[in-house]
């Protein structure tokens, strides 16, 4: 005899399972997964659509797309770094999974194949919350292991049985060069404030790569970590002219105006139609319409200008930070809420201001010139092309007071206006209360800004012929201040380790900083010799 049939019934306690007489069409089912299958593939379900409307790539015909040659930053210099470079650590309070082997090895433990490890001693490792160092103690009996050096790439001045240990990341409270790039003139550095990974570009527009990789987000075809940065082959014969770094994914833009992406991609981060954990080897984006000229990364979620002035988005929703006017939720099957990503480019039809009185009003006719992503949960700022904030039209809609710069960290934004000053909204510190309207950031007025990066809590300013910092503990020494000075500041300082140091541009990643310092003259290059040279052991 047949089974009975079992039917869904919602009711106000959530969706029931029923018997019910009959059969369906006669047929017999000898299980009941059999059963639950053919239910599922005859009837229609709550929950995300199998096929997303508007899903085609953006196309525009040869003859009538624009052709353009982007140019690299015309800024060239060396690159210096301090701050935490222990980048599978940043951000976390212990060593994760895939770095278990490597853990052994330091600490003496047996490897895989037997053999013994390089220490012999005790684990050391480089504490990305508070820059300090995790020390744990194997069961054999230890020794003084010697002073610490950054500069020399050892960990101790000593040697173990085995043989020196190589610095594996440490934190660094002062400038540092790196050995690697001695004679590589840079003309533009890339990080983010979720990010443990950076990326530079040469002079010739070459982009280089390292840092933590677990989702490929270096382009290197692998997820093996790099310490120090490396040429991405697969991008060597293109220009790459600008880039942008999200927590694990990146992209990448040419001089013709394309833009190629990889890391992770569970979100549609990537723009590549679909979603998959990790894409080690840079792609194209796909997008076939008017060539791109400005790229952006959030935390899970991406953004890209066109020629035109039209913004897209792509990847995470969650808290509407694509401008779709939607945060993509939808309940999926046993009331779990998922997220319907955007896996594509789609562009941002609307933008719209709230007044004083609290009317919601469209704007007309925005042509986007900049757009800048933080972390999570918000985007950043849009900069139309007269150079007025979306949402702050009453602050920045006089003549002369229009934003030339937006920048956003992982919970703010900053804009430099016309007549140079700086303006402020977000939170920096989860302690205070956060600004909720652009507010002018006194410590600052006069000061000539060129350049401007946030961390997690931290921020970093190259303005006139100083560099100035300031973040609240805990800090990793991203803030540069040395070693044996205070760690944080709650207001802006000069960061005295780079006196006599020009700073052309500064970057922020999750707990390190960057900066492309120029050295025009015979005077600035013996200046930047006297720096310690930072050569990490590669792994």
């Amino acid at each position: 005899m047949p089974r009975k049939k079992v039917t869904e019934v919602a009711g106000n306690g959530g969706i029931k399972r029923k018997r019910g007489g009959g059969r369906r069409k006669d047929r017999d089912f000898s299980s009941d997964d059999e059963f639950d299958d053919f239910e599922q593939e005859n009837t229609k379900k709550p929950g995300k659509p199998t096929t997303k409307s508007g899903l085609q790539p953006v196309t525009v015909a040869d003859d009538v797309k624009e052709k353009i040659k982007l140019e690299c930053s015309k800024v060239k210099g060396q690159l210096l770094i301090f701050g935490a470079t222990n980048w599978d650590l940043i951000g976390r309070k212990e060593v994760p999974k895939q770095q278990e082997p490597l853990q052994r090895s330091l600490c003496g433990e047996p490897r895989v194949d037997g053999s013994e490890g390089i220490c012999g001693k005790r684990r050391l490792w480089s504490d990305g919350i508070n820059g300090g160092l995790i020390m744990e103690r194997c069961a054999v009996t230890s020794r003084s292991m010697g002073q610490r050096s950054l500069a020399s790439g050892e960990e101790n001045l000593s040697r173990c049985q085995s043989g020196p240990i190589g610095t594996l990341g440490r934190t660094s409270g002062g400038p540092h060069r790196y050995g690697c790039l001695s004679g590589v003139q840079v003309s533009t550095v890339v990080s983010g404030p979720c990010a443990a990974h950076s990326l530079l570009i040469t002079t010739e527009g070459k982009l280089w790569s390292w840092g933590r990789n677990e989702k490929g987000q270096l382009g290197h075809g692998d997820t093996k970590r790099i310490e120090a940065p490396k040429l991405i082959e697969a991008l060597g014969e293109e220009v790459i002219v600008a880039a942008a770094c999200g927590r694990n994914h990146t992209l990448a833009l040419t001089e013709n105006g394309t833009a190629y992406s990889f890391g992770e991609n569970k979100l549609g981060q990537l723009g590549h139609g679909n979603q998959t954990d990790a894409v080690p080897t840079p792609a194209t984006i796909q997008y076939n319409g008017q060539p791109l000229v400005k790229v952006a990364c959030g935390a899970e979620f991406s953004m890209v200008v066109d020629c035109k002035g039209n913004l897209y988005s792509f990847g995470c929703p969650e808290y509407g930070q694509l401008g779709h006017n939607s945060d993509g939720k939808f309940i999926a099957r046993a009331q779990r809420i998922e997220f319907d990503c955007e896996l594509i480019p789609r562009r941002v039809a609307i933008f719209i201001e709230k007044t004083k009185d609290s009317q919601v009003l469209p704007v007309p006719n925005v042509v986007v010139r900049d757009v800048a992503c933080g972390g999570e949960p918000h985007a950043g700022a849009g900069l139309p092309e007269e150079g007025v904030l979306l949402g702050f039209r009453g602050l920045f809609d006089f003549p002369g007071r229009g934003a030339s710069q937006i920048y956003s960290g992982y919970q703010c934004s900053f804009a430099v206006s016309e007549m140079g000053g700086l303006f402020f909204w977000g939170v920096t510190n989860t302690s205070r209360e956060s600004t909720m309207y652009p507010k002018a950031v006194q410590d600052l007025c006069g000061w000539k800004i060129r350049s401007l990066a946030c961390g997690k809590s931290s921020i970093i300013i190259a303005a006139d012929d100083s560099t100035i910092s300031w973040g609240p503990s805990p800090t990793s020494g991203e803030l540069g201040y040395g070693d044996n000075k205070p760690k944080s500041s709650t207001t802006a300082q000069e960061v005295k380790t780079l006196d006599g140091i020009y700073s052309e541009q500064v970057v922020m990643g999750y707990a390190h900083s960057l900066i492309i310092a120029r050295q025009e003259t015979e005077q600035e290059q013996e200046k930047l010799k006297k720096l310690p040279e930072y050569n990490p052991r590669m792994l």
